[in-house]
């Protein structure tokens, strides 16, 4: 699939970061270019595909928890990427289909497919916005006219800040955010930290071939720092098949093999 009409706009020069997860999590919406690179990512890091369902499953636990225990009706998805199974307006309509949600993405084909995909579904829409730059995800028209700041929030940033380096300021983003919302709120946050070899092989990788996204590792007090301000809901940042797997034989004999971490955190 490498001249589909959602194509349009897209650099299939270069390899990006949604679309190469994209193919890790089985999907056909990336090019040769993404292919390319997500093999030599399993090359390099075997569990690959494992981590990123994991990483998957992680969005899926903790978005039905804000939605069926936390009352969150309202969120913004930054960095949603290409939708796939399990995706949170699915997840938080079920349980409640008045709520809504604002998908943001840099990547012109994960915006396309999304927006093709949210077409019938009025409490659903995607935007394209880069999240170094808060402001234009905040103050975008459609974000307003979707998201209430007056009430409680869910902010998702799932596997998307460690794609920003440390020049960019990141804890500084997340301030922005997190000051636009409301007490009751809740950060989802996922981040990939140091493990092996591997996890440095992989972030060259993503800086030599990706458009956009400069893989930065980062340790678990710069991810914990994230949090600033919120109060980390048990069990804490943990390793991501950690936060409340849904069965004990969902635990991985080895989690510290998966190398992200995750947490929630609630704004006080």
């Amino acid at each position: 699939m490498d001249s589909p009409d959602w194509s349009s706009g897209a650099d299939t020069t270069r390899a990006s970061v949604a679309r190469i997860y994209d193919y890790l999590l089985g999907g056909d919406h990336n090019f040769s270019v993404d292919r390319d690179i997500a093999r030599t990512l399993e090359v390099i890091e075997p569990q690959a595909r494992v981590i990123a369902e994991a990483n998957r499953a992680f969005l899926t636990r903790a978005t039905r928890f804000l939605a069926a225990e936390a009352g969150i009706r309202q969120f913004l998805d930054i960095g949603s990427g290409i939708p796939t199974q399990g995706n949170v307006h699915e997840i938080v309509q079920r349980i409640d289909p008045e709520s809504r949600v604002v998908y943001v993405d840099h990547d012109p084909v994960a915006v396309a497919h999304s927006s093709a995909l949210l077409t019938s579904n009025p409490n659903a829409t995607v935007i394209q916005a880069d999240l170094t730059e808060p402001e234009q995800i905040l103050d975008h028209p459609t974000t307003r006219k979707m998201i209430d700041f007056s009430r409680p929030v869910g902010l998702l940033l799932v596997a998307v800040l460690h794609f920003i380096p440390d020049d960019q300021q990141p804890a500084s983003i997340v301030t922005r955010l997190r000051d636009t919302l409301v007490p009751g709120s809740h950060l989802v946050l996922s981040h990939g930290t140091y493990h092996t070899d591997a996890a440095d092989a992989v972030t060259t990788v993503y800086r030599k071939a990706v458009t956009q996204g400069q893989a930065t590792l980062r340790t678990p007090e710069a991810i914990l720092g994230f949090f600033d301000e919120f109060e980390l809901l048990d069990p804490g940042l943990v390793r991501g098949p950690l936060w409340r797997p849904d069965s004990p034989a969902d635990v991985p004999e080895d989690p510290s093999r998966f190398w992200f971490l995750a947490g929630v955190g609630r704004k006080p």
